[in-house]
């Protein structure tokens, strides 16, 4: 089949893989321009360009698809679908009516529940016991097009974000494989609008831990934001990023520390139980075991973290 891939992060590049390795006709590439990253703000490619280059792929990289902007583009290459995986910008309706089979999307949920930029790690904040992958025709709105493969799988206990967005992005690469194997042959189902939400972008302000909560809701806030942008707290004003902890059953005031030695960790008290601090990172210091930390910084019983 004469496909054009859309996508840009790491969560796209197995389903481009997928492509490729199933024998399709891929006519070209579209992703993000290329950004600045890192400290030296050196001009970094997305990852689907590097992979669509070493397959010897043409790349598009255009700033807007607005105004036709791609319309030659499309009519040159004459892709019978369009598929697309985290690409990062709304697809206007010349883009959606022009392939035979419509525009497909790989998304990071089981829809209609996560809608939105950063579904896979709201379904962990959120404390869902499963998350999935759907693939979709898509339509006008966001993430509201008619669906067609779904799969679901459970979420670990101690996953995180970072190991689930892995999980699924394979998962979805196998899912889209099989949504073209059968696309003469799949009914789209209409999503019920009644059981939609929205997973809005993460962003720093966020990740503060409030205490009060329960140690599961801290738990999942913890490991839904990692691995970025990393819940964090205080302790005597200086911010304390928090990597991972283990719910305990100790209690005492919100943010209380319940214990803070080499030998047992550091404990903190939630509103509702508490949380052992595994890995965290104080301002200006490296990631680390808490034991380790521990070792050399003294922190007193019954400071308060989040003051």
């Amino acid at each position: 089949m004469r496909i054009l891939f859309m996508g840009t992060p790491d969560f796209a590049v197995p389903c481009l893989e997928r492509l490729i390795k199933d024998g399709h006709e891929i006519v070209g590439v579209l992703t993000q321009p290329d950004k600045p990253q890192g400290r030296k703000m050196k001009l970094t490619p997305p990852p689907v360009k590097e992979l669509a280059l070493e397959n010897n792929i043409e790349v598009y990289q255009p700033e807007s698809l607005k105004n036709d902007a791609i319309k030659p583009l499309l009519e040159e290459k004459r892709p019978e679908i369009i598929v697309v995986v985290a690409y990062g910008k709304i697809l206007p309706k010349y883009v959606l009516d022009f392939p035979k089979y419509g525009c497909i999307n790989v998304h990071g949920s089981l829809l209609p529940r996560w809608r939105g930029a950063a579904p896979i790690q709201w379904s962990i904040i959120a404390g869902d016991k499963t998350a999935g992958v759907t693939t979709m025709k898509m339509a006008e709105g966001l993430d509201t097009g008619d669906m067609l493969l779904k799969y679901e799988t459970e979420i670990g206990e101690t996953e995180t974000a970072g190991e689930l967005f892995d999980r699924l992005a394979l998962i979805g690469a196998e899912l889209l494989h099989n949504t073209i194997e059968q696309i003469d042959n799949i009914t789209p189902e209409v999503q019920d609008e009644s059981l939609a939400n929205y997973a809005h972008m993460l962003d720093k302000q966020m990740a503060q831990i409030d205490w009060s909560k329960s140690n599961k809701e801290i738990d999942c806030l913890i490991r839904g934001l990692n691995p970025w942008p990393i819940a964090l707290t205080t302790l005597n004003g200086e911010r304390l990023k928090v990597y991972s902890g283990i719910p305990q059953r100790d209690t005492g005031k919100a943010g209380e520390v319940l214990q803070a030695d080499a030998k047992n960790g550091l404990l903190v008290a939630c509103g509702e139980g508490s949380m052992l601090l595994i890995e965290i990172q104080a301002v200006g210091g490296k990631r680390m075991n808490a034991k380790d930390y521990l070792r050399g910084h003294k922190i007193e019983v019954g400071s308060i973290l989040g003051e």
